[in-house]
């Protein structure tokens, strides 16, 4: 009996031992959300003439890159800033062409119009900025977040496709198009799924008319899904 309490005893020294000398996981005290995005929308069209209505596909894709800098002790608090990309694309029933004296057409197509395709395209550099508010600690990976943010673009591309049978337009120069965009957005959610929704909030297009006369101030409304990568 007195054996096997001594054996204990050396058992119970040495797991205290062992205890003591294995390495302890380290905790990142410093910690950042430092993140790739990406996104997918479903691109609503605002503030168009009454008569125009979507048709085909209308979404977008973005992605980037985000850098958080924490404001605060807890570092559940922050500021972020990035680069990115936003491919998007409206299927709609607002034709964009040109005239003979190089003057842009905005008219909108009645159900009378063969047609097959007609989209806007873009393609936006953007820098986005976010204040951060999260759930997150050093040791939790999953936490709830709402990011309201900012994104200032550039558009350096841009088309309006139209497709009917013996036609087919692209127009790529339209002077009235503002390539700098200005976006409010919102992601908000828990652990790597989150909701997005983007709002533009300059027009496309500047001062533009349709052939009746109808001003109109294109803009977008962007509802989707963005996942945040570690």
């Amino acid at each position: 009996m007195n054996k096997v309490l001594t054996f204990l005893f050396i058992l119970t020294g040495l797991a205290a031992l062992a205890q003591d000398t294995l390495p302890r996981p380290v905790v990142d005290s410093v910690y950042r959300e430092d993140q790739f995005y990406l996104g997918v929308t479903y691109n609503v069209p605002l503030n168009l003439p009454s008569e125009v209505s979507t048709r085909g596909l209308t979404g977008g894709i973005h992605f980037g890159f985000l850098r958080d800098m924490p404001i605060n002790k807890q570092r559940n608090i922050a500021i972020a800033v990035g680069l990115g990309i936003a491919l998007d694309q409206y299927g709609q029933n607002l034709f964009i062409g040109e005239s003979l004296k190089d003057e842009s057409i905005f008219k909108i197509l009645d159900e009378d119009v063969d047609y097959s395709r007609n989209r806007f395209n873009t393609s936006i550099i953007e820098v986005p900025i976010e204040f951060r508010w999260r759930t997150s600690t050093p040791e939790k990976y999953a936490f709830w977040r709402v990011y309201p943010g900012f994104r200032i673009g550039y558009a350096f591309w841009y088309k309006s496709t139209f497709k009917q049978p013996g036609n087919n337009v692209n127009q790529t120069k339209i002077p009235e198009f503002n390539p700098l965009r200005l976006t409010a957005t919102l992601s908000a959610g828990f652990s790597n799924f989150n909701l997005f929704a983007a709002y533009g909030i300059n027009p496309f297009f500047d001062k533009a008319k349709t052939v009746d006369g109808e001003p109109f101030e294109f803009r977008s409304l962007k509802l989707g899904i963005i996942f945040f990568i570690l």
